[in-house]
C-alpha cells in the first residue's frame, strides 16, 4: 500500500510542475505585438549581418566586429550595432516628425520664450509643482488654450 501511495504522489508532483510552470510563464510572455516589432527589428539586423559576413568572408568580417580574443563574437556585434544604428534612425525620424507637421506654434513660442529667458526664469514663471519641471507643459497648455478662445 505504501507504493502506490508514494507512486501516486511522485505521479501528482510530476504533473504539477509543468502546470504550474506553465501558469506562471504565460503571466510573464511579452505582448505578441511588441515580441513580433523586436524579433522584425533584430531578424532585419541578422539579415543584414549574414549578408555582409558573406560578401566579405569569414575572417574579414571577424576582424571588423570580433572584440574577444577569439573574434568569435562578431556575429553578435555585428547585430547590435545594426540595431543600435536602426533604432536611431528611427528615432531622428520620429523628431524630424514631431519638429514638423506635428510642432504646434505653441511649443515653437514656448520653446523660443524659454531661450531668450533661461530656463530658471521660464520655470519660475510657468512651472506649478515642486521642482517646476512641468513648465514647457504649462506653457504650451496655455497658449494652445488662449490661441483656441481667439479661434472662437
Amino acid at each position: 500500500m505504501k507504493k502506490w501511495f508514494v507512486a501516486a504522489a511522485a505521479l501528482v508532483v510530476v504533473l504539477a510542475i509543468p502546470a504550474a510552470y506553465a501558469t506562471a510563464s504565460s503571466n510573464q510572455k511579452p505582448k505578441p505585438a511588441t515580441a513580433a516589432q523586436a524579433q522584425n527589428a533584430e531578424k532585419n539586423a541578422a539579415t543584414k549581418c549574414k549578408a555582409e559576413r558573406q560578401s566579405m568572408g569569414v575572417e574579414a568580417f571577424q576582424k571588423k566586429y570580433g572584440t574577444n580574443h577569439n573574434l568569435r563574437n562578431a556575429f553578435g556585434k555585428c547585430v547590435s550595432s545594426k540595431s543600435k544604428d536602426n533604432k536611431d534612425e528611427k528615432d531622428e525620424k520620429d523628431e524630424d516628425d514631431d519638429k514638423g507637421e506635428k510642432s504646434s506654434g505653441a511649443a515653437k513660442a514656448c520653446k523660443a520664450e524659454r531661450d531668450s529667458m533661461g530656463v530658471e526664469v521660464f520655470a519660475k514663471k510657468y512651472g506649478t509643482n515642486h521642482n517646476l519641471k512641468n513648465a514647457f507643459g504649462k506653457c504650451v497648455s496655455g497658449k494652445s488654450k488662449s490661441k483656441d478662445k481667439d479661434d472662437d
